[in-house]
């Protein structure tokens, strides 16, 4: 993989750029569906490629190391071939999840043990367990094992699990370093930042992590709660830090308006389960503002759900269909909403790109979050 910067706004830190992996490029800021277990709810891969247009998806560690298992994926060939996705793949750690089972897991210096969510098995994964998995699922871009700090946490804490993350990825790394790929193409490793939300956390963590001089970099346990001016204060301090000529990947974020903000403090890769989520309970992002689709005042609006989006999905169906489908648990409904809202957030970073090479980006996005703010 490699990273071309290709052009960066005069008036932020907004960039636009270009990976290259073995499964096709990725035009950045890029925005990637999250697919959990392996599918991104609710859509079939023909619409993710032609209709969202998503050039990468997400898979989760924990969720597939748990089903359908290792075994039956490198039986597939991993998971390209067992979802027969050919565009690129990301996997997290699974260092989140684990971070979400406060109750029933447990942290060590060893690793994290936990207890499945579907079994009630116990389980322990490690900073080499865990790139083994990841191996095997055949992500093209992996994630080092880390643990995501809770927001709040005291700075004892949240330096106490920055320099563990830290030893952690060394650990990621060597085992990294001396396995290889099962599938015929090349996988890359990026660190996490933690620190929480103190200044001098994020900065040694960042500096530790630029250290460590992998192709790209990640920025983890922010939208865990702290509020979105935090969020933006460390954000803007680590890609200060971080380097210029490697991709980085704010996790878990966000919103359309932080993700433009988050852009504009040099951010190009993003994910969430918001669009995605939003959706099926009938919460829509359009072009006009936000739209809660279940409220009576769509009942008889036979406008399209969203014309200036285009696409097809929001262009061929209408609010009142789209608010029966939902109000009636309608499984088509959540299948529309959904594409609908990730066609928008593909449609956002990519048009947040066109607006960096053109040079106007800093003003259009000014413009936009207005309107992005608006509950229509």
């Amino acid at each position: 993989m490699f990273f071309r910067l290709e052009k960066e706004d005069i008036n932020c830190k907004a960039r636009a750029g270009t990976i290259t992996t073995g499964h096709g490029k990725i035009q950045t800021p890029i925005f990637m569906p999250v697919g959990t277990a392996g599918t991104v709810k609710a859509v079939h891969k023909r619409e993710l490629q032609d209709d969202i247009k998503a050039q990468i998806i997400l898979g989760n560690t924990y969720h597939l190391f748990l089903r359908p298992g290792l075994e039956v994926l490198q039986k597939a060939g991993g998971l390209h071939k067992f979802n027969s996705w050919n565009r690129p793949l990301l996997t997290d750690s699974g260092g989140y999840q684990v971070y979400s089972l406060a109750e029933t897991r447990k942290i060590t210096e060893e690793g994290a043990t936990f207890r499945s969510h579907i079994s009630g098995a116990k389980y322990l994964f490690t900073p080499e367990n865990v790139m083994d998995t990841q191996r095997i699922i055949g992500a093209d871009i992996i994630m080092a094992f880390d643990e995501c700090t809770p927001y709040p946490c005291d700075f004892r804490y949240a330096k106490k699990s920055m320099e563990m993350t830290h030893r952690w990825l060394k650990r990621c790394c060597d085992r990294f370093d001396t396995t290889t790929p099962l599938y015929g193409y090349d996988q890359f490793l990026f660190p996490i930042v933690q620190g929480s939300v103190y200044p001098e956390l994020r900065k040694q963590s960042a500096e530790a992590i630029a250290s460590f001089d992998r192709v790209g970099n990640a920025i983890g346990g922010l939208s865990v709660g702290e509020p979105a001016e935090d969020m933006y204060s460390m954000t803007d301090l680590v890609t200060d830090i971080l380097p210029k000529d490697k991709p980085r990947y704010l996790m878990g974020v966000g919103t359309p308006e932080n993700i433009l903000e988050c852009i504009s403090l040099g951010i190009d890769m993003f994910d969430c389960v918001m669009p995605t989520r939003n959706a099926r309970n009938g919460m829509l992002f359009t072009t006009q503002g936000m739209v809660n689709i279940k409220n009576e005042k769509w009942k008889d609006d036979f406008s399209a759900i969203d014309e200036l989006l285009g696409g097809y999905v929001s262009t061929a169906y209408t609010k009142a269909f789209l608010r029966h489908l939902i109000i009636s648990k309608e499984i088509l409904g959540a299948q529309i909403a959904t594409i609908h809202n990730l066609t928008f957030y593909l449609w956002l970073v990519n048009t947040a790109r066109e607006k960096i090479i053109d040079g106007t980006f800093y003003e259009w996005k000014t413009k936009l979050l207005p309107i992005l703010r608006t509950r229509l």
